[in-house]
């Protein structure tokens, strides 16, 4: 199997508000509606021109990011989409679609090599404005997941715990051979040694149980 990865550049609906801002669009198409993963600073005005250009039905708010699913699917108002050319190179797209700075990104899988230089050759006699980014040949492709950010998995930590894990880590505690001792960040904190490492154990403990789950 081979993988390219295709930045088209265009105007749509998604694409444009991209440009000349901090703010990125992830897609999953879902036919009658799109399932939408927004990030950046600046996504207010992107939001907007989602809701006016497509129709939002639902959105879920965090600072800087927004999972929003459409009224429609945005292929019910393009005239040209890639999907159309897929069919014709026996070619796959690998979601989500990406949008940001003003450019579309594509991951797409074909059983032959030859089979992505047809589709960019007919995707570039159709006036679609084209950078390869990546074209290599693969065993697996890479899986991408929408909803799970760090803030999901990242178990609570207290001030005190989150402060001598920090410390921990800036002064070497984790280095190899290791440049700092539990005394010395137990005198910078004002506590005792013992203390020190319960906090640690503590951290370590809550941090490792969350993440190991997704190490597979």
């Amino acid at each position: 199997m081979y993988e390219a990865t295709f930045s088209i550049a265009d105007s749509g609906s998604y694409t444009k508000p991209t440009k000349d801002a901090d703010c990125r669009i992830e897609l999953w198409c879902n036919d009658h509606s799109d399932l939408l993963y927004v990030s950046g600073t600046e996504i207010g005005p992107l939001l907007s021109q989602i809701r006016t250009d497509i129709g939002i039905e639902a959105e879920i708010h965090r600072d800087r990011e927004a999972v929003v699913i459409t009224e429609s699917c945005l292929k019910q108002h393009e005239v040209a989409y890639i999907e159309q050319y897929l069919r014709m190179f026996n070619c796959l797209l690998l979601p989500p679609l990406r949008y940001e700075n003003g450019e579309k990104q594509c991951r797409i899988l074909a059983l032959e090599s030859k089979s992505l230089t047809d589709l960019y050759t007919e995707l570039v006699s159709d006036d679609f404005s084209i950078d390869v980014r990546a074209k290599h040949k693969i065993s697996m492709p890479v899986q991408s997941t929408p909803l799970l950010t760090l803030d999901d998995v990242l178990p609570e930590l207290t001030e005190r715990q989150r402060e001598v894990l920090t410390l921990a880590v800036e002064y070497g505690y984790y280095d190899l051979p290791r440049e700092t001792t539990t005394k010395a960040i137990a005198e910078e904190v004002e506590v005792s040694r013992r203390t020190v490492e319960d906090h640690l154990r503590r951290a370590e403990r809550k941090l490792l149980t969350s993440l190991v789950s997704y190490l597979y």
